[in-house]
């Protein structure tokens, strides 16, 4: 054989015995079991995603026998029995209760057009704080009149009150919104005039939120078309932290 063909033929080789070697250094390492090892918990390893907060709260309210229009009255207007209401503002007292259980196009809710000026509702855990921080989200069903809109309020266990800047209501029909307290932006708020104050608070502790409600920053033009807020159902999905 000569040598030109025995060089041929080792140069062959090693392109060959190459491109082997490449292929199998390409293939995934083989964890313990045999299955390609995983980067990470997830793609782009990220780790394990944060897990959303449970059902903290439910309010539905309760209505009397008679049904109809009445009074709120706190310690009968609430269906959930781990709660309490409190009623805020100079005319706050004067919300109304309304609706009935059965009827989509009127469910049971509270209504503010008695209110002749800012009113607030708040709804306190009798054995938990609500940790608002995280995946924590609120829900309502709510419609409005006019140019009202409803804004979230909170209290946190150190006695702070706050307004969000998110605001909800339609004029068309009941709807049912949502969102993340996370988005919201925060002002203080004086509970006994219910007008806020100061400038935006900056990363408040919502780790312990001692109420939860909205708040319906206009007076209210009472019956009939005008100006007013509805507010039904309302969830909130937080983490509980024992009192």
């Amino acid at each position: 054989m000569s040598r030109r063909v025995v060089a041929l033929t080792i140069l062959n080789c090693s392109l060959v015995l190459g491109l082997v070697y490449t292929a199998i250094a390409q293939q995934p390492a083989k964890g313990p079991e045999g299955g390609a090892k995983q980067g990470g918990a997830k793609q782009g390893g990220k780790g394990k995603a944060a897990a959303r907060p449970p059902l903290f709260f439910r309010e539905e309210w309760k209505q009397t026998p008679a049904g109809g229009e009445h009074q709120v009255v706190p310690a009968e207007s609430v269906a959930n029995p781990d709660l309490t209401l409190n009623l805020l503002g100079p005319t706050g007292k004067e919300m109304l209760m309304t609706g009935a259980a059965t009827d989509e196009t009127n469910p049971i809710h509270l209504w503010t057009g008695m209110c002749t000026t800012p009113c607030a509702f708040t709804l306190k855990h009798k054995n938990s704080y609500a940790d608002l921080t995280g995946l924590a989200r609120i829900r309502l069903v709510s419609k409005m009149s006019g140019l009202h809109q409803v804004h979230p309020l909170i209290k946190t266990a150190d006695g702070i009150w706050l307004v969000g800047d998110r605001a909800d209501g339609s004029l068309s029909d009941w709807l049912e919104s949502e969102f993340s307290v996370s988005d919201v932006r925060w002002l203080r708020v004086d509970p006994t005039r219910m007008v806020t104050t100061g400038n935006w608070v900056k990363d408040p502790d919502l780790s312990k939120v001692d109420e939860i409600g909205f708040a319906d920053l206009m007076p209210s033009s009472g019956h009939g078309p005008g100006g007013w807020a509805d507010v039904a159902k309302i969830e909130v999905y937080a983490k509980s932290v024992p009192r």
